[in-house]
């Protein structure tokens, strides 16, 4: 062997060796995280402050009067749709919740009263005022459905089939409506005063945007400077089967929400006959600009934001290989992203989403049209703004001929905290695990909106969840057809509030796990 090939050799094997110790020394970094990654240790929850909760046991005659009002309160069409709501129905459901709540109505610890005209605003009184209270949101108001979609009963039936009852607003949003009412109803009727105030607050018109509603909710308490410990509405849910190689089921509480754009995108010609058309036409070019925006989807971004800490909190209860990866998003996260992409429900959480829903153009058949639009609908990843979003989809249209308008929209939510010391996170997670003791509890994003988006300047803290159980196939029933709740379900949920309203009234967390000393 030559003096030069001999230096070679060493300088190859030299750089072999060097790729081979790097490359130990990450699997090795990795296996270690992998091995011993467990954000659930959380709190010992056997020493909080707080055991002496009244238990609620519902006997047959109960749970017989909770499921007719549950019913009837279904079968009110209390459809919200653009053109406005169903002002008959959504007086008719304020008159039917003094009926079926009378104790909550009558009680001195709660004070009720309207919000503009149909919404409604309760504050429960607290026996220790320096407690800052917290507020639970539902809302009155649904989305239209047509049995002729397909639904196995009428959608507004409350009709009971093998032990679910179907209908519009089982699981978005009179299920937790009815459950809050109906906890507190239990907890008034046998005796219970709250050590913290809360406020309870149900909107009419969340399903287009709670301009009205929420919005005159949150004036409301402004102006009486309520400032709110946490916030919980509507949300995430129990998903059992429904996340791919995880073990078991997995309660996820939203801790913010993806920002959302309505976008307009027009382009205006002069008119002609069919005969002699132009080599580009105002449909022709939007078209163009369409199918720009599909083919160019906004970038990756999976991991940058709340997502990640879903992913961490769950890691554990994935098995073999998944497991490794979601332990070690530092060095799979693009791996990752590029797989979860590939489904359209993962890849809500990959990227800013980018949906085509309208599309005009055209007045007769043998006329070029002088005027095209199309509307876009974008949900913002967390670490977006509008205003980046809005940028992006000018460079990917890419042409002057197509006027690019913003509709509305707003910045994606702030992140609400969820460490050891987050006392609404942990307040939630100790009520979630005290009725479903197996499931994992993670964060998350929610990828809809919902009325507590108006609710952030009053409170730092926002959670969205309920506890819903979904199993395959639940989640298209939302907004979909043949939406429904079991039975049991709707009885687990008033007991998370029933439990949740009690749990509230501890004055401070435990110390974390791992500042106690251990003897």
């Amino acid at each position: 062997m030559t003096e030069s090939n001999f230096q070679v050799y060493k300088f190859v094997k030299l750089v072999f060796i060097s790729v081979f110790i790097v490359f130990l020394s990450v699997f090795t970094i990795a296996s270690i995280r992998t091995l011993s990654l467990d954000v659930n240790v959380g709190l010992q929850l056997a020493r909080w402050e707080k055991t002496n909760n009244i238990s609620l046991v519902i006997d047959h005659h109960q749970r017989e009067e909770l499921l007719a009002k549950f019913k009837e309160a279904i079968k009110i069409p209390t459809v919200s749709s653009e053109t406005g709501g169903n002002t008959s129905a959504l007086l008719q459901f304020g008159q039917f919740l003094r009926k079926a709540f009378p104790t909550v109505f009558s009680s001195s610890l709660v004070q009720h009263e309207m919000v503009a005209d149909y919404s409604h605003l309760f504050y429960v009184r607290g026996s220790h005022p320096d407690l800052v209270p917290y507020m639970l949101l539902a809302h009155i108001d649904v989305v239209p459905a047509n049995e002729s979609d397909g639904w196995e009963a009428p959608p507004f039936s409350a009709k009971e089939i093998n032990g679910f009852i179907y209908g519009r607003g089982t699981i978005d949003d009179k299920n937790s409506l009815m459950a809050i009412l109906q906890a507190l109803e239990y907890l008034l009727l046998k005796g219970y005063a709250p050590r913290r105030g809360f406020y309870i607050g149900f909107g009419h018109d969340e399903e287009i945007r709670g301009f009205s509603g929420a919005m005159n909710i949150v004036r409301v308490l402004k102006q009486r400077n309520v400032q709110l410990s946490f916030v919980l509405d509507e949300g995430l849910a129990v998903m059992d089967g429904i996340i791919s190689g995880l073990e078991g089921p997995a309660a996820l509480i939203g801790l913010s929400e993806k920002g959302s754009a309505n976008v307009k995108l027009s382009v205006s010609t002069a008119p002609g006959h069919s005969s002699i058309p132009p080599k580009e036409s105002s449909i022709g070019i939007l078209a163009g600009a369409v199918k720009r925006l599909e083919d160019n989807p906004m970038p990756r971004l999976f991991g940058l934001g709340p997502e990640r800490t879903t992913f961490e909190h769950l890691a554990h209860k994935f098995s073999l290989p998944l497991k490794f990866v979601m332990s070690n998003f530092w060095l799979f996260s693009s791996v990752l992203s590029r797989v979860l992409e590939r489904k359209p429900d993962m890849n809500a959480f990959v990227r800013t989403t980018t949906a085509v829903t309208i599309f005009n153009g055209g007045v007769k058949m043998n006329v070029i049209p002088s005027y095209a639009e199309a509307y876009v609908n974008l949900r913002i990843h967390s670490t977006q703004t509008l205003q980046e979003v809005m940028d992006l989809i000018e460079a990917t249209v890419g042409d002057p001929r197509v006027k690019v308008e913003l509709v509305d929209g707003f910045d994606p939510l702030p992140v609400s905290s969820a460490d050891e010391r987050s006392f609404g996170f942990q307040i939630i997670k100790k009520t979630v695990l005290d009725l479903f003791p197996t499931v994992t509890v993670a964060p998350g994003i929610c990828i809809g909106n919902t009325d507590s988006r108006h609710f952030k300047d009053l409170s730092k803290d926002i959670y969205r969840f309920s506890p819903n159980w979904f199993k395959p196939g639940d989640v298209q029933r939302f907004h979909g057809i043949n939406e429904r709740i079991s039975k049991k379900n709707y009885e687990e949920m008033i007991q998370f509030y029933f439990n949740l309203i009690q749990n509230c009234d501890t004055r401070k967390l435990p110390e974390p796990h791992s500042s106690v000393h251990e003897l």
